[in-house]
């Protein structure tokens, strides 16, 4: 071989030696793009897990507040119904204590009618008794209430009250000092008189033109005639302060004074 062959040689070598390189470049070339682009893959998924932990990390917060706030109106729930509790106990000894007073209601609407009925005979009675200070007015209301005591639409508190109310009025009038005028058999003859109840301490009466004067006697049950000269002018200026035509004053009055007991 000379000495042109052997340089074309080399110079093949050298071109094959220079072709194998960059072939072996454009190999390693394709790895590193490969490596890179696998990097760049874990990047891009590890950003987004990072975003994803941020997001779970977000949400961990507001679950927890919530779980805060709820525990909180928990409490407070426990609380209301502690309250409760107590509230609803006390009501339903309540209800059970008005159970209790209905039933007794129950009992005493059946006792009180029979009641007012008897507590009706004993006032009649007692009125009839009494000196007759406007007798018929004072029976007639006695009838009034207890024709009431059969009526539907009067409640039983209603009759009971108006029985209670003839009591007091009667109870009222022995305390007073009243006049009013009426008509009495004087001498087989009917007057119109003043008549003066002293309470039940006396019950006296004058005509109209003060000539006859006359008290009521309780052991006779009937109206005994006075002396005028007596009793006249202090029974006379009595109806005046009775009427409130004169003021009150010390009078000297036909009042039968009590008798020791036997």
């Amino acid at each position: 071989m000379n000495k042109h062959q052997r340089v074309k040689a080399v110079l093949l070598g050298t071109a094959v030696s220079a072709g194998a390189m960059f072939s072996s470049v454009a190999l390693a070339d394709k790895d590193i793009d490969k490596v890179l682009a696998a990097s760049q893959s874990k990047t891009v998924a590890a950003q987004k897990s990072q975003q994803r932990i941020n997001k779970m990390a977000e949400e961990s917060g507001d679950l927890l507040q919530k779980y805060k706030l709820v525990s909180k109106d928990i409490e407070g729930l426990k609380v209301y119904n502690a309250q409760l509790s107590k509230q609803i106990e006390k009501q339903q000894q309540k209800i059970q204590e008005l159970n209790d007073s209905i039933n007794n209601i129950t009992v005493l609407q059946r006792q009180i009618p029979p009641l007012a009925v008897r507590m009706l005979d004993a006032l009649e009675q007692f009125v009839e008794l009494d000196m007759p200070t406007q007798l018929d007015m004072r029976l007639e209301e006695i009838d009034k209430v207890r024709d009431n005591m059969d009526r539907a639409d009067f409640s039983i508190a209603e009759k009971f009250r108006q029985v209670l109310e003839l009591y007091a009025i009667e109870g009222e009038s022995g305390r007073k000092l009243e006049t009013y005028t009426d008509t009495l058999n004087i001498g087989g003859q009917d007057r119109e008189v003043d008549v003066l109840a002293i309470g039940r301490i006396a019950l006296v009466y004058q005509t109209k033109d003060t000539k006859l004067t006359g008290a009521w006697n309780k052991e006779n049950g009937a109206w005994e005639e006075l002396d005028a000269g007596t009793y006249r002018n202090a029974i006379r200026q009595a109806i005046k302060i009775a009427n409130k035509r004169a003021s009150i004053d010390v009078l000297q009055l036909p009042i039968i004074a009590p008798e020791a007991a036997q």
